[in-house]
């Protein structure tokens, strides 16, 4: 019998156990689907049962605001409906499909009210954009639809009044010859007179009676349909919105639009906008004193890194690379484009280097966000996906930054939703428990047709800080605010912008991860409206609000 060599033998199990030990350490964090659970029990429809038109394959939105003040985020789901003339004959047991509205109790768990709340609405739901515009301190609704768009206001006990027509964001009847079709709202203060405007993003011109010729088998694509302009809405001194879109240079009738993303991208003390276009060149709209250029090809954000114009969802923006500088993510069809600012105004496409269009290609992307799901204090990357033209799953991803802006598939790792593919669209990331760590939600379209709620267990186990601005004359000064954190050993900038998501809003409280540091050493906010403010020794693992010239009001 040969003698055991004790010492060696311990060496090799040392060898095979610590990977395994640490791969074990790492995925503690898990996406538990806890939609069912937390009494979300919503069907999305897109009018019939079979899967031919455009509008059916654009899905339904995820907007996510506290309509009650409770401090606790709630949930605005849009739907589709059966439309006459659009619809097959056997959806009609979908004409009184509605958007929903849920409220979140505080415990994990969610209550439907939206008949008491006035929500419900009658027409093809897209989008909802969550605004405080009269400064009462309750958030109002936007709701952008395939059709007449409606504004509802916050009456603070609950209950939403419709006073669109009061503030004409209803919208044109049509554009470009046929119905408005309406995809999401970026409310910003564009020209800095310290009231809130609107960027309305309009998609494309649907002829429901049109036969492909290219593909007559398929339904029609993209670029078969001329598009619709989208509109910029100047508020004025009385409240009421007029359309200045011509006038500020924005007035392009035949774009496609689906996503708008505002931010000061050249950091000049103004607003730009980002646009989003599907199988058209993008646009980057920088704001010259109130009034914008397309600088989308100088700037080397039009197309993707081939050169082409592909199904581009909208744009996500942050610094992947922890450089100070904020980078932009384009979802779209083919394998998404990952910009790399330069910080001359001009960015360089880095989807390849990055990983992301590895991880990407071939799934057919809608929505997307940046989230630091595991608050080490840089940005991941969550997507959901699925094919356009045929009802064709796709696994969703949760892509992991390492830092450095190079990202490596990891979904299979913490959560058996992302080893389970979907026909994903609307995306959004929220604490919806308030614990400290972002939670993710992803509505679908498929035969499933449910949402998925995915509650972040464990990533709260690094220090992390919750942030709610509040300007002084209401959030005009608030919306696209630079936040720039300091620690002991990282500096992180972050933009306070939720709109960035496929038809989709997500929590408007910034998030900030913070590895294993405590406290925040030095937090400074430059407000949009040109004003800088700087706070020291913040405590870390909880929320806190700065009111713009007040300070920290709230812990």
């Amino acid at each position: 019998m040969s003698k055991v060599n004790f010492k060696n033998s311990f060496y090799v199990l040392l060898f095979f156990c610590i990977p395994t030990l640490l791969i074990a350490q790492k995925t503690k964090i898990q996406f538990t689907d806890v939609t069912h659970k937390a009494g979300i029990d919503f069907n999305y429809t897109f009018g019939d049962d079979s899967y031919v038109n455009i509008l059916e394959s654009s899905g339904s939105g995820v907007t996510v605001f506290d309509y009650n003040n409770d401090g606790f985020m709630d949930l605005y789901l849009l739907n589709g409906k059966y439309l006459e003339g659009i619809s097959d004959a056997d959806g009609k047991k979908y004409q009184n499909y509605h958007n929903e509205l849920y409220k979140n109790n505080g415990n994990g768990t969610f209550t439907k009210v939206t008949q008491k709340s006035g929500l419900a609405g009658n027409n093809w739901g897209e989008a909802a954009g969550a605004i405080d515009l009269d400064h009462d301190g309750f958030q109002d609704l936007y709701v952008l639809n395939y059709g007449p768009n409606v504004f509802y206001h916050n009456n603070g006990n609950g209950t939403f009044t419709d006073i669109t027509s009061k503030l004409g964001l209803q919208g044109p009847d049509k554009l470009n010859g046929f119905t408005k079709w309406s995809i999401g709202v970026s409310f910003f203060d564009y020209n800095l007179d310290g009231r809130l405007d609107a960027m309305v993003g309009n998609f494309l011109a649907f002829d429901p009676k049109y036969i492909s010729t290219q593909t007559p088998g398929m339904m029609p694509h993209p670029s078969e349909y001329k598009g619709q302009a989208s509109m910029l809405y100047e508020q004025q001194k009385d409240g009421k919105f007029v359309d200045v879109t011509k006038k500020e240079g924005l007035y392009y009738p035949d774009s496609k639009c689906m996503g708008l993303t505002v931010y000061d991208y050249d950091n000049d003390g103004d607003l730009d906008i980002f646009q989003a276009n599907d199988h058209q060149l993008n646009f980057l709209f920088k704001n010259e004193n109130g009034t914008f250029k397309n600088v989308g090809v100088a700037s080397g954000v039009a197309a993707n890194s081939q050169g082409d114009p592909t199904g581009s969802m909208h744009a996500t923006i942050g610094d992947v690379d922890g450089d100070g500088l904020i980078d932009i993510l384009v979802a779209d069809l083919r394998y998404g484009a990952l910009y790399k600012n330069l910080g001359n105004g001009l960015f360089k496409d880095i989807t390849q280097e990055s990983g992301v269009a590895q991880a990407i290609s071939g799934k057919g992307s809608w929505g997307t966000a940046f989230v630091d799901f595991d608050n080490d204090g840089d940005l991941d990357i969550v997507a959901t996906n699925g094919t356009a033209e045929v009802l064709k799953l796709q696994y969703p991803l949760l892509l992991e930054n390492d830092g450095k802006g190079h990202f490596r598939n990891v979904g299979a790792e913490y959560g058996s939703y992302f080893s389970t593919k979907r026909s994903g669209r609307g995306l959004a990331v929220w604490d919806f428990d308030n614990d400290g760590d972002m939670d993710i939600i992803i509505s679908h379209l498929d035969k499933i047709a449910t949402p998925s709620l995915l509650r972040n267990d464990g990533g709260n186990k690094n220090h992390w800080l919750g942030l709610i601005l509040k300007g002084k004359e209401g959030q005009a000064s608030t919306i696209a605010a630079k936040v720039i954190v300091s620690t002991e050993n990282k500096k992180q900038v972050l933009i306070n912008q939720w709109t960035t998501g496929y038809l989709s809003n997500s929590d408007p409280r910034l998030h900030i991860g913070l590895g294993k540091q405590n406290q925040i050493d030095t937090l400074e906010i430059n407000w949009s409206d040109g004003t800088k403010e700087v706070y020291k020794n913040i405590v870390a693992n909880h929320y806190i609000t700065i009111l713009q010239g007040k300070g920290i009001i709230k812990n």
